[in-house]
């Protein structure tokens, strides 16, 4: 029709998506009083970003106690990962990480949809010092020097089909 405009096209790419958050960070916190919890953080936050740098990461953003951040590959992603939680045991704490691949919705500094839910939901059912995948990230990384176990599937919170997640190491 004359005058009306159509929609702005959502611009939506396929990317893999990291999540990382510091296992027990809360009380963590309260033991080492905040001065020395703000350089475990900021110890944590630099080596995150260092790995992220390695592995040509993206980081989308900072949520204090974790990450949130994008790859062009599910192996560089899961590897790095692997690296993180290595990593940061030298400062005496444990992360989980969760990744998966999919296609999100690029939202200025930002990213969103669903893949980035689903991402959200598996590291939450990561244990300390884990790092869960998602299928299409098994899928995906065939000759990447990584190794997968079954973790079953899981009915993740707000998704109608379960999930099948697998523990990554190298």
């Amino acid at each position: 029709m004359t005058g009306s405009k159509l929609p702005a096209p959502i611009d939506r790419v396929l990317a893999t998506i990291l999540f990382t958050d510091i296992v027990a960070s809360t009380q963590r916190a309260q033991s080492l009083g905040g001065h020395r919890w703000k350089a475990v953080l900021n110890a944590h936050h630099d080596i995150v970003r260092r790995e992220l740098t390695r592995f040509r990461g993206n980081e989308i953003k900072c949520l204090g106690d974790g990450f949130l951040a994008t790859f062009d590959g599910p192996a560089r992603a899961t590897h790095c990962a692997l690296s993180i939680i290595e990593a940061v045991r030298m400062l005496g704490i444990e992360i989980r990480a969760g990744v998966h691949t999919g296609e999100v919705e690029l939202e200025k500094s930002d990213i969103g949809g669903i893949a980035v839910h689903i991402a959200a939901r598996i590291v939450s059912q990561a244990a300390a010092g884990e790092c869960l995948v998602s299928r299409a990230v098994k899928d995906l990384v065939a000759g990447a020097n990584l190794s997968f176990a079954d973790r079953g599937n899981h009915h993740l919170k707000g998704l109608a089909q379960p999930v099948n997640v697998f523990a990554a190491s190298q």
